[in-house]
């Protein structure tokens, strides 16, 4: 909450809620309900309409809003006499958020949040928007202004509202079925052309202002450039996460990267940072560095991690969601610097060094008038080298980082969501082997450990969120597919069977809750979930990754690790339950283009067999897991008796020397002669 005036104010009915984001809202003077039978039983005895108002903690134009319009007592009464007024937390319940955005961008062309949707007492959208400001502005609706027509539309053409309120249903349920088409090689090639044609050759990234990270972009394009060869494919990568680790978007005091920049150079970010941003770069800038050898990607990747340890990890284990654009009411404040405020921490020749290192102007370079300065590399539009910062930069950024320090910070979301530490799990994990870094291994895992004992039910359901000792929100598809990829890839670092186990049997779950049995693919919702106007199905790969793209190639993982063909069977319906929409534009869909490329192959498995503790085994393991070769499973085998051959049968008779370990590399169930030859294990791996 903000705004001294609210300490005399009653609380609504958000004030016993978890979540940060409703919290914020708790002391409003709209009588906020949560989601949920009460506030829809009062709209139907009152007969009045809902607003229904998503958001989230982190977001700046939710806190706009709510300054301008939830917290001024002149709107609220206007909301309070005529609607029944719902807050949800999109990340939260992103089931709620996912229905009615659709319907948002239906009916208007456009999405964003906050979201502001207006229903009927039985939950049907007749009016949608984003941003509304209290007065009428520029030709957008204000408050004061729509909150008036609504009732009046209420009461005296109560048919239009339902002719529009039906046609709004009808539509969110007449959604594109899919085609039944099996997707071709050939869906690879157009999607990168796509993305080539939208490359911003000297700025890197796609399209132009605002850009995003959206590094499973990237991730695909590596996987082209390994599957063709084509030189372009990895120069749009080299050069978007040079531009990136250059620009604004990055904290180069720190660490961590906000969530977008407001102009095509990457100079000027959208100050949120959020867990799912720092894991997904995270990942594409270790795999950059395996593709590359790079060591500028390696030191940025663990620059985030830093971050992360640092200051979004749990005491008892998980990752926060993420911190606020603003603080003290201003957005960006905690980042920004006056040349003044730099003169007070450094010397003269400190900030001589400073200023023209990151381009640090008198009268400021942050376009806000206020003579404030962000941190960006001059030379920002081209590859990052770490020497680009000279060696005498990271005093210096210590000296600015704990004067930062005692600022007033942004806020912090500090919720465990289930499926954004799921990816957070699988960055740490893949860059704690690429690495070598045991540290990064025990984040991941005690985050694992975390969720496997108190996010999941007594019959090993997974629970969506966890705040200040309350686990509750039955998990959904996203929970269940971007854990099981983190978990997967916490048995390749760790080789601990049990992550392994724990991720078929969440498998299971899924298949048996979320799995449509008539037209294939993943529901958001489980088959016993609350019941919603229409059951979704997602495949768009946004700012995060589709639950659908990232379960598909965790089948054909599963499916290599545990030779049970029915997992690749089930990955392939799914592939073909959205081929319809995917050939429409493929580059909307780049982590289901990686789940593809895994799935034309030629794909590997690699059984390594000897003991962990040894030298050769260590070796062996590292020269695997240096090189790029994403399309394959790595399946430990020790000498003795394993619970890994009840999983994984076919390994069962890979057995090593006495004195070293041997390698096992497989394509399509058809392995290979055993060799303890590094090389020779490379070449094979290279040659499938």
């Amino acid at each position: 909450m903000s705004g001294k005036s609210q300490v005399k104010r009653n609380p609504n009915k958000l004030v016993s809620q978890k979540s940060p984001y409703l919290l914020q809202h708790a002391y409003n003077p709209v009588n906020w309900h949560p989601w949920g039978e009460e506030a829809f039983e009062k709209a139907k005895s009152e007969d009045k309409p809902i607003f229904l108002s998503i958001g989230y903690s982190t977001c700046h134009w939710c806190h706009v809003m709510e300054k301008e319009s939830f917290e001024d007592e002149q709107v609220a009464a206007l909301m309070n006499e005529a609607f029944v007024n719902i807050k949800v937390d999109r990340e939260e319940r992103p089931d709620i958020d996912s229905i009615y955005m659709a319907a948002c961008q239906k009916m208007t062309g456009s999405g964003g949040w906050p979201l502001n949707i207006i229903l009927t007492p039985d939950r049907r959208p007749f009016y949608a928007s984003t941003y509304i400001p209290k007065e009428s502005k520029f030709g957008r609706l204000g408050m004061m202004e729509l909150v008036p027509r609504i009732k009046e539309l209420w009461i005296s053409n109560r048919d239009e509202v339902e002719k529009a309120a039906n046609q709004n249903v009808n539509a969110l349920k007449s959604a594109e079925r899919p085609t039944g088409d099996i997707l071709e090689e050939e869906i690879l090639h157009q999607a990168y052309e796509q993305l080539l044609g939208m490359f911003d050759e000297e700025n890197g990234g796609f399209g132009d202002a605002p850009k995003f990270p959206t590094p499973h972009n990237l991730m695909f394009l590596l996987r082209y450039w390994k599957r063709t060869g084509d030189g372009m494919a990895l120069l749009m990568v080299e050069r978007t996460l040079g531009a990136m680790r250059r620009g604004g978007i990055y904290d180069h005091v720190g660490f961590g990267f906000h969530r977008y920049s407001v102009d095509a150079l990457w100079c000027i970010p959208h100050f949120e940072k959020m867990l799912y941003d720092q894991a997904m770069i995270a990942i594409a800038f270790t795999e950059a560095y395996q593709a590359t050898g790079k060591k500028n990607y390696e030191k940025t990747c663990r620059e985030i991690l830093v971050y992360i340890l640092r200051d979004m990890t749990a005491g008892e284990g998980g990752f926060f969601s993420g911190e606020d654009a603003d603080s003290e009411g201003e957005e960006g404040k905690f980042y920004l610097w006056t040349e003044n405020e730099m003169r007070l921490i450094l010397t003269d020749e400190e900030y001589n060094s400073i200023s023209g290192l990151f381009n640090i102007k008198e009268n400021g370079n942050f376009p806000d008038g206020n003579g404030k300065n962000i941190f960006y590399l001059s030379n920002h539009g081209s590859d990052f080298k770490p020497t680009d910062t000279g060696q005498g930069f990271e005093p210096l950024r210590q000296k600015i980082f704990s004067a930062r320090e005692k600022r007033i910070h942004p806020g912090k979301d500090d919720k465990i969501l289930t499926d954004w530490n799921g990816l957070m799990i699988a960055a740490f994990a893949r860059a704690s082997h690429v690495f070598d870094e045991p540290e990064y291994a025990k984040a991941a895992r005690s985050a694992s450990d975390f969720i496997l004992s108190k996010m999941r039910n007594e019959n090993g359901r997974l629970y969506h969120r966890y705040r200040d000792g309350e686990t509750t929100i039955s998990g959904f598809l996203d929970d269940y597919a971007f854990f099981i990829w983190g978990l997967i890839e916490l048995y390749e670092a760790t080789f601990e069977v049990r992550y392994l186990k724990a991720a078929l049997e969440i498998n299971n779950d899924l298949l048996k809750h979320f799995w449509d049995n008539e037209d294939g693919g993943f529901f958001i919702t489980p088959d016993d979930g609350e019941e919603m106007l229409v059951r979704k199905k997602d495949i768009y790969d946004g700012a995060v990754p589709s639950g659908n793209s990232v379960a598909m190639l965790n089948l054909l993982r599963l499916a290599r690790i545990t030779g049970d063909l029915q997992l690749e069977k089930k990955a392939q319906n799914l592939g073909r339950s959205f081929s319809g929409i995917v050939e429409q534009s493929p580059a909307a869909y780049t982590m289901l283009m990686t789940a593809l490329d895994f799935a034309f192959g030629p794909s590997s498995e690699v059984v390594i067999s000897g003991d962990l503790q040894a030298e050769s085994t260590n070796n062996m393991l590292k020269v695997l897991r240096k090189e790029f070769i994403p399309n394959k499973v790595v399946i430990f085998r020790p000498d003795e008796e394993s619970e890994i051959t009840d999983i994984s049968g076919f390994t069962g008779n890979m057995t090593g020397n006495k004195d070293k370990a041997v390698a096992y590399v497989c394509r399509n169930f058809s392995c290979k002669l055993p060799t303890d030859d590094l090389d020779e294990m490379m070449r094979e791996l290279r040659n499938n």
